[in-house]
């Protein structure tokens, strides 16, 4: 077994100079760092304060998921011959956030790929591999909500 490790900085930049005196004393703002990678700039969700034009927890999670669906799905795709054109995903999560035991969770997200195949692919084995990615992507193995995926393969046009 191979333990592979993972390291990012986070830095708060929201001290508007009075430190955290209040709920509303602070901007939720952080940028995400790694030394060879570009930074993202990210804070809450706008429901929390947060600064609607920039990334929050919410969104970089449904991200991964969508992510590493796709990383996954297009690995098996080309070792099973399937010939991948284009690939876009629409992904929706919701977030419960009313919920005393557990306070704000995500209860399901939903991955909704748009695959553009070769013509003349096995369609049935095309839409197949969706499951099997699903199975092998670590962030749908690592969390404790359904991610369901509703995929619709397109046939290039001859």
């Amino acid at each position: 077994m191979t333990l592979h490790r993972y390291d990012v900085d986070l830095e708060w930049c929201g001290n508007l100079g009075h430190g955290t005196t209040s709920y509303k004393s602070y901007q939720r703002d952080f940028k995400i760092q790694h030394p060879s990678k570009p930074f993202i700039l990210g804070s809450a969700d706008p429901a929390y304060l947060g600064n609607p034009q920039r990334w929050n927890p919410e969104d970089l999670i449904l991200a991964s998921a969508s992510a590493c669906h796709q990383l996954w799905y297009l690995h098996l795709c080309a070792v099973h011959g399937v010939v991948v054109l284009a690939y876009t995903d629409h992904a929706t999560a919701f977030m419960q956030d009313q919920d005393v035991e557990r306070r704000g969770h995500i209860t399901e997200m939903t991955l909704k790929p748009v695959v553009t195949v070769q013509q003349g692919t096995d369609l049935e084995q095309a839409q197949k591999l969706h499951i099997q990615a699903h199975h092998e992507c670590m962030i749908a193995n690592s969390v404790n909500f359904p991610i369901y995926c509703h995929a619709q393969i397109i046939e290039q046009a001859p």
